[in-house]
């Protein structure tokens, strides 16, 4: 039987592997496209698929496109797959680098969650954050995107919690370096060579999600690790 699924971050990366594994097993999807133009191109690239239109680095905005946005009255689960990524010393971030990415990794998804949850609740299904092997240990020039995937492990934490009691399942995945456009930018920007062979393969991560998604429900899949394998 097929489920219905939002995704964010569906339009590259680990998000885009999914969405289409979801489409192409016959799930209904549900995508979250910052414009009308970006809502466009992901529905031609995922046929059948519906789009919530919000821009994630304004959260403030999520609570009106939900409410115009025709969504079902049950959501089998949410996945935060969506994530942006600006490296710097503590000593040279500028504040923007700060609210960016505490507003696209962390703020985003807690509202988001927030104005689903009454949907995921009725289906007593599943929030599912695509974390980072950073949200678990932070490294120099990490501080800011760290901060905000330490945050996000902590939502997930006191979510997974509070919302037991509601049949509702959550999950963190922390994938280490996975081989999408975004390694392709953290490696511009610290100045190294890109060789994509050298990285998790998106698929094996989306393959990790997708346990934990169609887990039964007896078992819940809460933290899952994925790290490259030996070489």
């Amino acid at each position: 039987m097929s489920r219905t699924f939002v995704v964010t971050g569906a339009g590259s990366g680990i998000g885009a592997v999914l969405a289409r594994r979801l489409i192409g097993r016959g799930d209904r999807l549900v995508v979250v496209a910052r414009d009308a133009d970006r809502a466009q191109d992901l529905l031609a690239d995922l046929p059948g698929s519906t789009a919530v239109i919000a821009d994630l680095a304004d959260p403030a905005s999520l609570e009106a496109a939900v409410a115009t946005a025709d969504l079902p009255s049950h959501i089998d689960a949410v996945v935060h797959a969506a994530g942006i990524v600006e490296l710097g010393e503590v000593g040279a971030l500028p504040v923007s680098a700060w609210t960016s990415q505490l507003a696209v990794n962390l703020v985003a998804p807690a509202e988001l969650t927030r104005l689903l949850l009454p949907r995921v609740r009725a289906a007593r299904g599943q929030v599912l954050f695509v974390n980072s092997g950073a949200g678990l240990t932070a490294h120099p020039q990490w501080s800011a995107y760290a901060a905000s995937k330490h945050g996000l492990r902590a939502l997930a934490d006191a979510l997974r919690g509070e919302e037991a009691a509601h049949g509702v399942r959550v999950t963190s995945v922390y994938p280490g370096r996975t081989a999408t456009p975004m390694q392709a930018q953290v490696h511009a920007q610290e100045g190294a060579a890109y060789d994509p062979s050298r990285f998790i393969d998106p698929d094996s991560v989306a393959a990790a999600i997708l346990a934990a998604l169609d887990a039964t429900p007896d078992a819940a899949l809460t933290d899952i690790t994925v790290r490259p394998g030996p070489r």
